[in-house]
C-alpha cells in the first residue's frame, strides 16, 4: 500500500510542471526525490522535505488544453538496464504549474502536492513485468514522461523524466532509462 501511494503521490507531482521551453529532442535526467510526508489538515505550509509550490493552479492555461486525442506513447522504463516492473508511468502536459514541479523533481526536491484540478489532464499506467509500458488517446502537445524506479544498489527511489513534443494521432517510443 504504502508503495501505491508513493508512485500516486509522484504522478500528482507531476501533474501540473513548465519551466523549461519545449526541448528539440527529447532529454532525460534521473534525481532522488524526498517524498517527505503527508500535509497537516489546515496547515499552509508544505510537509517536511517538500518544497511550497510558488506557482498557483493556472485554471485558464489548464482549460485551453485538450484532455484526450489520438497519440500514442509507449515505452520502457529501466535503471541501469533492470526493467521498473509495476511502476507507474504519468504523462503531464508541460505547463508553467507542471514545469516548476519538474524543476524541483530534477534538482532532488519534492514540492508540495499539486492541485487536484490538474489529475485531469494527467494520464498514467502501470508498466508490465518488463518495464513496457503504453497510454493511448493523448492529445497533441508538450509532455513530460516520467517514472521512477527503485535502485537496486542503494534502495533508493530515482525518478526519470523526459520532455516530449506529441503530434495528434503521433506514436512515440520513449526509453525512459538510465
Amino acid at each position: 500500500m504504502k508503495r501505491w501511494i508513493l508512485v500516486m503521490l509522484l504522478a500528482v507531482l507531476l501533474t501540473g510542471c513548465e519551466i523549461m521551453p519545449p526541448a528539440p529532442a527529447p532529454t532525460e535526467r534521473i534525481e532522488v526525490i524526498d517524498i517527505g510526508t503527508e500535509r497537516e489538515p489546515g496547515v499552509a505550509r508544505p510537509a517536511p522535505g517538500r518544497v511550497a509550490r510558488q506557482v498557483a493552479f493556472p485554471e485558464a492555461e489548464y482549460a485551453a488544453l485538450q484532455r484526450t486525442g489520438s497519440g500514442v506513447i509507449s515505452g520502457r522504463l529501466s535503471l541501469n538496464g533492470t526493467p521498473g516492473a509495476g511502476e507507474i508511468v504519468s504523462v503531464a502536459p508541460v505547463t508553467t504549474y507542471s514545469a516548476e514541479a519538474a524543476e524541483q523533481a530534477l534538482a532532488g526536491r519534492a514540492v508540495e502536492p499539486a492541485d487536484p484540478r490538474a489529475r485531469e489532464y494527467t494520464h498514467t499506467t502501470r508498466t508490465d513485468g518488463n518495464g513496457h509500458f503504453r497510454l493511448d488517446g493523448l492529445p497533441a502537445g508538450e509532455f513530460y514522461v516520467s517514472g521512477s524506479v527503485v535502485d537496486p544498489a542503494s534502495g533508493e527511489r530515482r525518478i526519470i523524466i523526459r520532455q516530449v513534443s506529441l503530434g495528434g494521432g503521433q506514436r512515440l517510443e520513449i526509453n525512459l532509462s538510465r
